[in-house]
């Protein structure tokens, strides 16, 4: 290992800290560190005028809650290089290990002594007017959502090219089932072990009640259209940037062919973080 990254949560001072902690430790082991810090979430920003992860990193230390982790990844790209999550915030499930086991983890990845885990990702494409003008991946989750005024949005959603159903509602989530424990959740989704291949379809707040959560295999392809006069309705990549779409725009979504390389480490379980995170059996957060 020669060169490593680290990815911090702007405001959080005690991650901050511990990343200067960290990077002093590494370089004193005779690596290079490369910092990098959180942006707020925003305006889709163009691929190409993305800031990317040098390619000669190792891996990439991701200090902050799910959030970081989120634009760690979005930082990495396509590129193969493995990441580990640290908690530093109340609830999350893709932080591998809490700031108290960041050293020994740390010294453990220095030795070699650590797996890494494949997890799916969505590739999004949105065509306007049968031209292709935004594409993103995401590790959780996409999803077209209403602004708070706006009419009930209609999205006419189709499956490998055969027509599914027009979802009337507040907005969609297409999630991974790595983000199955995140916003789709939330809406009343299933939680999908990371292992399973699928996609997640979970309508917000759907005007028809019998409308419900749906898993279709990973290698589906899905297409949405909006339904005519649609306005101020929003698409938003993990929830990191957003980009204003409407009736001109066809959306489709994916698997994508670069998954995240996510360390794990030996003694973590994944039914462990849901039982602590979720509270099962009267574990805690």
């Amino acid at each position: 290992m020669k060169k490593t990254g680290l990815f911090i949560k702007k405001i959080d001072d005690k991650a901050k800290s511990k990343a200067d902690e960290l990077e002093r430790w590494l370089r004193a082991k005779g690596i290079d560190v490369v910092k990098r810090e959180t942006l707020p979430p925003g305006p889709r920003v163009p691929e190409k005028d993305m800031p990317s992860a040098p390619c000669d990193l190792s891996c990439v230390f991701a200090l902050g809650g799910d959030g970081t982790f989120l634009s760690a990844v979005r930082w990495i790209g396509d590129q193969s290089i493995p990441i580990l999550g640290i908690k530093f915030g109340e609830v999350g499930f893709l932080a591998e290990i809490t700031e108290d086991s960041l050293f020994s983890a740390a010294e453990a990845i220095l030795e070699g002594e650590f797996d890494t885990c494949l997890r799916m990702r969505l590739l999004v494409k949105v065509f306007r007017n049968g031209e292709e003008f935004a594409r993103e991946t995401v590790l959780n989750d996409v999803v077209i959502n209403k602004g708070a005024l706006a009419r009930l949005a209609h999205m006419e959603t189709y499956i490998n090219d055969h027509y599914l159903t027009a979802y009337k509602a507040d907005g969609l989530i297409l999630s991974t089932p790595t983000g199955s424990t995140a916003y789709s959740l939330a809406a009343g989704g299933p939680i999908i072990h990371p292992a399973v291949p699928g996609i997640i379809l979970t309508p917000i707040c759907p005007f028809t009640l019998t409308n419900r959560p749906l898993i279709v295999p990973d290698s589906a392809r899905i297409r949405i259209r909006l339904g005519e006069k649609s306005s101020n309705i929003m698409l938003t990549f993990d929830g990191q940037a957003g980009l204003e779409i409407d009736e001109r725009d066809t959306i489709i979504v994916q698997k994508g062919p670069h998954p995240v390389q996510m360390i794990t480490m030996p003694d973590q379980q994944y039914f462990d973080v849901l039982k602590a995170k979720l509270r099962w059996s009267g574990g805690r957060v």
